[in-house]
C-alpha cells in the first residue's frame, strides 16, 4: 500500500466547484442492451465530447486554476489527450505551456496539442521517457509540471465525471472505466466510494493496475496494442493502485479483438467515433468480462475521441 493521500468526495466537489462551467457537462447515451448481449441497461458517458476531446480537460483545468499567483506558464507530457488537455487548459488561463510527447502519439492527438497554441516537444521513447524530459524541462525553466494521471489535482479533477454521473444517472449500479495511468479510475472511485462500485479495466497488453495487485506494488512493464498510445503509461499511478488497494478492486483485461469489435460497434451501430481505448469499458462488457443482468443500470466511460482513422463500420 502506498502512502498516497486519496481525495475524497468533498475534495472533488471543491475541484467541482473550482472548475465551475469551465468543463462541459458530456451527455449519456442509452444503448441496447440487446444489441450487445445483455439484460440490464447500458448508458456510454460521452466524454469524448469534452474539451479537448477526453475526460483529460478536467484535471488538467484543475491544476491550472489551483496554480500559485503569478504563474506564467505549464508543462506537460502525455501520449496525446493529457497534452491536448494540459493545452486547452493553459490557453484559457492566459499561459504558455510546453508539451512533451513520445513517438507513439498519433497525429491527431499532435494537432491538437498545436491547435490550442502549446510549443511540442518530440521526445525518442515512450510516455514515461517524454516526463523525465518534461520535468528537467520544468526544473530548469521553472515551470509547474500537469501531471497526466498521478497528482491529487489531476485525480480530483477527473473524478468530477463521477458527481456528474451522479445526477445524470440517480439509479446507477456500475461504473467501467478504462485505466492506463488511473487517474479517472482513482479520482471517480474516490468520489463515489461507497455508494456506486467502479470496475476497472484494461488491455490485455497494458495489464498495468493488473500487475501491480498481483506484485502488491507498481511495477514497471512495457506497452503495446491497439490502445497504448492512451492506456500505456511506464507503471500505474500511485492513486489507481491506492485507490485499488483500499477498495480491494479486481481489474479486468480485455483482448484486443474484443477492443476492435466495441469500436467498430459504436461506429457503425452508434456513429460515435471513439478512440481505442476508450472502447475499453464496452469491450469487456461486450466480451462477457463485466455482466450486466437484468435490472442493473450500468455507463460506461467513453473517455476521448482524438482519432486519426476510422474504423471499419459493422452492418447496421
Amino acid at each position: 500500500m502506498t502512502d498516497v493521500v486519496l481525495p475524497d468526495r468533498q475534495d472533488v466537489q471543491a475541484a467541482a466547484s473550482r472548475i465551475g462551467v469551465g468543463v462541459r457537462r458530456t451527455p449519456v447515451l442509452e444503448i441496447d442492451g440487446d444489441e450487445i448481449g445483455v439484460a440490464g441497461r447500458v448508458f456510454l458517458k460521452l466524454e469524448l465530447t469534452q474539451h479537448a476531446g477526453s475526460f483529460k480537460a478536467r484535471g488538467a483545468l484543475n491544476n491550472v486554476l489551483s496554480l500559485a499567483r503569478g504563474s506564467v506558464g505549464i508543462t506537460a507530457a502525455s501520449g496525446g489527450n493529457h497534452g491536448a488537455a494540459s493545452a486547452w487548459a493553459a490557453q484559457r488561463a492566459g499561459l504558455q505551456a510546453d508539451v512533451f510527447v513520445p513517438g507513439t502519439s498519433t497525429p491527431a492527438k499532435l494537432e491538437r496539442i498545436e491547435e490550442y497554441g502549446a510549443r511540442l516537444h518530440r521526445v525518442d521513447g515512450d510516455v514515461g521517457t517524454a516526463l523525465d524530459v518534461c520535468r528537467e524541462f520544468g526544473a530548469t525553466h521553472g515551470l509547474p509540471v500537469l501531471h497526466p494521471y498521478d497528482t491529487f489535482e489531476t485525480v480530483a479533477g477527473a473524478g468530477t465525471l463521477g458527481l456528474e454521473l451522479e445526477t445524470q444517472l440517480p439509479d446507477l449500479d456500475l461504473i467501467v472505466i478504462a485505466c492506463g495511468g488511473g487517474g479517472l479510475y482513482a479520482g471517480v472511485a474516490n468520489a463515489l466510494a461507497g455508494r456506486v462500485p467502479v470496475q476497472p479495466v484494461e488491455p490485455e497488453l497494458c495489464p498495468h493496475l493488473h500487475d501491480a495487485v498481483a506484485a502488491g506494488s507498481p511495477v514497471n512493464r512495457p506497452s503495446s496494442g491497439v490502445a497504448a498510445d492512451a492506456l500505456g503509461p511506464p507503471r500505474i499511478g500511485s492513486f489507481a493502485f491506492a485507490t485499488a488497494t483500499a477498495l480491494d478492486a479486481a481489474p479486468l483485461l480485455v483482448p484486443e479483438d474484443a477492443i476492435v469489435a466495441a469500436r467498430r460497434f459504436l461506429w457503425g451501430r452508434v456513429r460515435i467515433l471513439a478512440e481505442p481505448a476508450a472502447c475499453v469499458p464496452l469491450a469487456a462488457v461486450m466480451a462477457g468480462l463485466v455482466p450486466v443482468p437484468a435490472g442493473t443500470v450500468a455507463a460506461l466511460v467513453v473517455s476521448g475521441g482524438n482519432n486519426s482513422t476510422i474504423p471499419l463500420a459493422t452492418p447496421v
